[in-house]
């Protein structure tokens, strides 16, 4: 496995941590890849019965590293196991962006996500991805796309459909505004303010793995029998959509503005 993703495994708890620090756990291509490899092999791995997802250093993921801005000009498809977000493997009803994300809704046990310092973008795409969350206050989040000219592409038009009110999600995503953790809590993004959420995530996860694991896999399988009916079809037209977007004249000229620090120019 990649040291982008470390993961220890220890009284039924596995701890993820990503491990790009120095760039705020930003997605390149290696982070995207590393990612979807840990949640393949906790798929597999003895004695799981939860896990908690964090970030090292000062944030959770602050979402797509500016180095593949770049690369959203090539459009939609490419291949997962090279990293390409864009990528699909058969079989699966996500392209590589959205599996880093959808991977612990396939996880049998729960998933929580410790989140501090920022969760923006894709970074809030995997936080929804989990079944619970664990918030730092000040953290910040974003439904951070629109700034970009595209729309979120790794689940989290579905997650926020079950999340918050349907007006709410549209306006988040409509302004691709920065907000603090107190008022995703207050909306429903977030489980639980702490400030400590590593620390409360791991007690959480350690009561969830003192309960019979049968019982705690098998409440999981109902909730997610009803939270993710029609999921494959969504993230089909999340697919298409973005697809239609990437290489646009509108796209790369938010791109651009936005990498030159002025207003962008859109035309109708």
């Amino acid at each position: 496995m990649s040291d982008r993703v470390i993961v220890t495994i220890s009284n039924g708890i596995a701890d993820v941590r990503f491990n790009r620090p120095d760039k705020r756990n930003a997605l390149d291509r290696e982070q995207f890849a590393a990612i979807a490899e840990a949640g393949e092999q906790l798929k597999v791995a003895d004695g799981v019965r939860v896990v908690v997802v964090s970030g090292e250093g000062e944030s959770f993921c602050a979402g797509l590293d500016f180095a593949m801005f770049g690369e959203l000009a090539g459009g939609a498809s490419g291949d997962a196991d090279r990293g390409d977000p864009g990528g699909t493997t058969d079989g699966r009803i996500t392209h590589l962006a959205q599996q880093i994300c959808w991977v612990w809704q396939e996880l049998d046990v729960p998933v929580i996500a410790a989140v501090h310092g920022h969760a923006l973008g894709g970074g809030l795409q995997i936080a929804l991805g989990a079944d619970i969350r664990v918030a730092h206050p000040d953290s910040k989040w974003s439904v951070r796309e629109l700034h970009w000219g595209i729309t979120p592409d790794m689940t989290g038009t579905l997650f926020l459909s079950r999340l918050v009110r349907n007006d709410i999600a549209r306006e988040l995503t409509f302004t691709a505004r920065v907000f603090d953790g107190r008022e995703a809590s207050d909306i429903g993004l977030v489980t639980r303010l702490s400030e400590a959420p590593y620390d409360d995530a791991m007690a959480m996860a350690r009561e969830i793995a003192s309960r019979s694991p049968q019982g705690v896999q098998g409440a999981k399988r109902l909730f997610n029998a009803l939270y993710l009916d029609g999921a494959a079809e969504h993230l089909a037209l999340e697919r298409e959509v973005i697809g239609s977007l990437i290489g646009t004249p509108n796209q790369v000229e938010a791109i651009t503005a936005n990498l030159e620090q002025r207003p962008p120019v859109f035309t109708d």
